[in-house]
């Protein structure tokens, strides 16, 4: 980072931190967007499709897609935003109110740090942090700063899982004591592939940021660094930490469980990436557990009311169900009423992305296409609720326009998954990791820096082995 941009980023940081604006009910949020792969796209269009918002600014280390998120605002016949390269630069425009980060996993807490010490509200995608190091600092910077911070939990959002959650944590089914997140998502083998000369257009160098410079490959630039230990967190930290924290959300969002331990490994796939397409996680808070399953490849959905054969009445004497076929004993009553075969709910869920909930008195399921509980030994179906249509069901719409009303009204507390709470959420999927990487479970020391107790192996694995300067978080 050479002196002169060092100088314009903090001079504009300070500048931008010490004003303060006074909203207007129908003000728009001035926003700048980093990063403009999938889910940056998402975030330009939903953003130019919020009356609360207006995209001023968009940056990327590629060029053709700063090119692309331009002509979508031209398509939209909105007005071309400032282009950025490098996000220092837009986090010094004063113009730039908010921003939202969509940037890989393991620029997620640097970029928001950045941003925040420049003044800006930050909405950043999940998960919340690259590591459990970077989590806490970004905790720490945000409660330093007063920023309006959001993480991008949309499920969170989302009405019909807001009123599901919080039947069952009223007791719908019992007293909850285990909540399971399921994470079955097929992925593909992505093969091998070579590394090659940096496409032009392309600053490398700042896409990899915070860790160890190597030469460019296309596999570990556009959407499959999500399995490379070095930018990504495996589909747990992906996918897979939507469900997590729903899972959480479910037991009351608890912070650190007293054990965690994983094993899983790479089934069924001969291909260049280093994390797991298949893990098992399991976390103990005491009285509740919380578990977490991968699967990357073909695999059935769960979730489906169990048919049983429920039996009229016990054998003469209290001994039970009398044993198929046979005659009956002699001076036995008349036979009983057939066996009933209790069969599922209309419409059946069938979990393969989404969650299962278990409690004293029942259970239920719940993905994007609704939620059932069921309750009794028999399984009656008590509560159903489905998606809302239209805007009712966008869930990222719903999600942003509950961090702009708060970029707006400066109530942290009206957050559906501020930072605070959102690094928990991530830390799971941390937690799951560093278990799976050394072999073994790892028992909790929640503080300032967390440890594994008797485990300096497992500790050091909370951060990076090193930074990359000037990317130090």
């Amino acid at each position: 980072m050479s002196d002169p941009k060092t100088r314009r980023f903090f001079l504009g940081a300070l500048s931008a931190a010490s004003a303060v604006r006074v909203w207007g009910a129908n003000d728009k949020v001035n926003v700048g967007i980093v990063g403009l792969g999938g889910r940056g796209s998402s975030h330009l269009n939903t953003y130019t499709g919020l009356a609360e918002a207006q995209v001023v600014a968009i940056c990327d280390v590629n060029q053709a897609a700063r090119e692309k998120g331009q002509a979508t605002l031209a398509r939209k016949s909105l007005e071309k935003a400032a282009e950025f390269e490098d996000m220092r630069q837009m986090f010094a425009d004063p113009k730039v109110e908010a921003v939202s980060i969509a940037t890989p996993n393991h620029w997620h807490a640097l970029s928001a740090i950045w941003a925040m010490k420049a003044g800006k509200d930050v909405y950043g995608e999940k998960p919340a942090c690259y590591n459990i190091h970077e989590g806490m600092r970004m905790i720490q910077v945000q409660r330093e700063t007063k920023r309006i911070m959001q993480v991008g939990s949309q499920h969170r959002s989302l009405p019909f899982k807001i009123k599901a959650i919080a039947a069952l944590q009223q007791g719908l089914i019992g007293k909850l004591y285990m909540s399971k997140a399921l994470c079955y998502k097929l992925r593909p083998s992505i093969g091998h592939t070579p590394d090659a000369p940096t496409p032009p257009g392309v600053n490398w160098d700042l896409f990899l940021g915070p860790a160890p410079m190597r030469p460019f490959n296309q596999k570990r630039f556009a959407y499959f660094w999500h399995w490379f230990w070095d930018t990504g967190n495996g589909d747990i930290g992906n996918q897979g930490v939507h469900e997590t924290g729903i899972a959480r959300w479910a037991l009351a969002d608890p912070v650190w469980p007293k054990t965690a331990m994983a094993f899983g490994g790479k089934f069924g796939i001969d291909d260049d990436t280093e994390t797991p397409n298949t893990l098992t996680a399991g976390f103990s808070y005491g009285n509740e557990q919380l578990v977490v399953e991968v699967r990357g490849k073909m695999t059935n959905g769960e979730g489906v009311r169990q048919s049983r054969v429920v039996t009229a009445g016990p054998m003469p004497g209290g001994r039970g169900p009398r044993p198929e076929g046979g005659p009956p004993p002699a001076g036995a009553p008349p036979a009983a009423p057939a066996p009933t075969q209790v069969g599922p709910a209309n419409n059946p869920l069938n979990v393969g992305v989404g969650n299962l909930f278990y409690g004293s008195d029942g259970w239920a399921a719940m993905s994007d296409q609704g939620f059932q509980a069921y309750k009794g030994d028999s399984s009656e179906l008590i509560m159903e609720e489905r998606p809302e249509r239209g805007r009712g069901g966008d869930s990222t719409g719903l999600h942003m326009q509950n961090f702009l009303a708060c970029v707006k009204s400066r109530q942290e507390k009206d957050l559906h998954d501020p930072i605070a709470n959102a690094v928990p959420s991530a830390n799971l999927c941390h937690l799951a990791n560093i278990s799976f990487r050394v072999g073994r479970g790892l028992k909790i020391e929640p503080g300032p820096i967390p440890k594994f107790t008797g485990d300096s192996e497992a500790t050091k694995m909370v951060t990076r082995p090193a930074y990359r300067k000037p990317y130090e978080v």
